[in-house]
């Protein structure tokens, strides 16, 4: 069986955190438990005038990428809500492939 990774796109994750919020009805974890958690790298200028604000989806160690879901041929169910479309699941090889391309604000895990 071919290992799956998660492809995250964060130059266009919105802060939505609809991924955490359908994570969270998936595995039904407690309150101070997730499998995906959206951080904020809180706004700050650049020398150069420019703002960095970012959010960054992170997966935890209750992500287990949904295997039931995709054993059935569905969708993780962060990858299935993101509104934004900036998660992605695919092979390694696939996800490595999108981060090459991609080549920055980028990242790819395996759970």
């Amino acid at each position: 069986m071919t290992q799956k990774a998660l492809y995250i796109d964060y130059e266009f994750c919105s802060g939505c955190h609809s991924c955490e919020v359908a994570c969270r009805n998936e595995i039904e974890c407690g309150i101070d438990d997730w499998g995906i958690k959206v951080l904020e790298d809180k706004p700050r200028q650049h020398a150069d005038g420019t703002w960095h604000w970012d959010y960054i989806a992170l997966p935890g160690e209750l992500c287990d990428m949904c295997e039931e879901r995709t054993a059935a041929g569905k969708l993780p169910a962060c990858v299935q809500s993101c509104q934004a479309k900036c998660l992605e699941i695919g092979t390694i090889e696939e996800c490595a492939a999108k981060l090459a391309a991609k080549g920055r604000k980028a990242a790819i895990l395996v759970p």
